[in-house]
């Protein structure tokens, strides 16, 4: 009985062993459509890991670029020894939090309000409208800013401002207004992606729910409070988690294109990206730019785990792992 039963299971386990075969092959041109993108992901993303070395060593042309001296955290004391260190630090948490919040609030109202267009062809105009500044190079949307807000040329001065009969504006040396500033253009020029987001999981809602919820009467609103959003929550979670990820983190062209690089406003402006870049330029010390960004990759490794956990404890199943 027990050969008999040892020779049906050897049976079963040739037949399996070919049936995984064929399996695998079903999926060759799926791994071969994801090979381009996972050599870049090597490449841009793993490859670059070996020279976070630089960060702690001096750095030593006669030597290689890898073999000067290794000094520990020497490296790290620019960041926090300059006395500008508590506002680039400032700015660059309060920056990224605005945005997150602001980013969050206008992107599920433009896609929740986009999802009621019913005219196909005017939601795929309009969605590809909103999606075109998200592919501009900042130095593009720079000169579009500097048309609106030139003190002698711009559309605001000479146009709007003139027309109310109101004082013209230096912006480019006035700080006060370019936390609005920024906050729009970063708004204007994320809400493509915050869009095709969100739509793509309202895509994904079955109708029935919103059907069954006009029988029994719910408004407008209650299906949005009820339906829209309680199914949007996996996604609202990850693209939040992985923004808290990037707090330490900015936009370089945001804060050093848009401006033009003003001094005048270094105090609205300056974040730890653009400080390393300003330092890089004016010391030529790579090995302090290389601290700055392993400084920035650890705290944000870190915030993502301190984020993860706190969603595990509330909602397990919207958790990255």
């Amino acid at each position: 009985m027990e050969k008999h039963q040892s020779k049906q299971e050897q049976a079963q386990s040739a037949i399996a062993i070919p049936r995984q075969k064929r399996k695998w092959k079903k999926y060759i041109p799926l791994y071969m459509m994801a090979l381009p993108a996972l050599a870049y992901l090597f490449i841009n993303n793993y490859m670059p890991l070996y020279g976070m070395q630089l960060a702690f060593r001096e750095l030593d042309y006669s030597k290689g670029i890898f073999s000067g001296k290794f000094v520990g955290l020497k490296n790290f004391k620019f960041l926090f020894s300059t006395d500008d260190a508590w506002v680039m630090t400032r700015n660059t948490v309060l920056y990224n939090l605005l945005f997150i919040v602001a980013g969050l609030v206008f992107g599920l109202t433009i896609a929740i309000l986009f999802n009621e267009i019913r005219c196909k062809l005017a939601s795929k105009f309009y969605q590809s409208a909103l999606l075109i500044p998200y592919f501009m190079s900042m130095v593009i949307v720079s000169y579009l800013g500097f048309a609106f807000l030139s003190s002698e040329t711009g559309f605001i001065n000479n146009t709007l401002l003139k027309f109310f009969g109101a004082d013209p504006v230096a912006w480019y040396s006035e700080p006060k207004f370019w936390p609005f500033i920024l906050l729009f253009i970063n708004i204007w020029k994320g809400m493509g992606y915050s869009l095709l987001m969100y739509t793509a999981r309202l895509l994904a809602i079955d109708s029935t729910y919103y059907e069954a919820a006009t029988v029994d009467g719910a408004s407008k609103w209650q299906k949005i409070r009820f339906i829209t959003l309680p199914l949007l929550k996996p996604v609202i979670i990850m693209m939040t988690t992985l923004s808290i990820g990037r707090m330490f983190y900015s936009d370089f062209g945001l804060f050093y294109q848009i401006p033009m690089n003003s001094p005048t406003l270094y105090s609205v402006t300056n974040t730890i990206d653009v400080f390393s870049f300003r330092a890089l330029m004016k010391l030529g010390d790579i090995t302090m730019s290389s601290a700055t960004g392993v400084y920035q990759s650890v705290v944000g490794f870190v915030l993502i785990l301190i984020a993860n956990f706190i969603i595990r404890k509330f909602s397990r199943d919207n958790a990255l792992f």
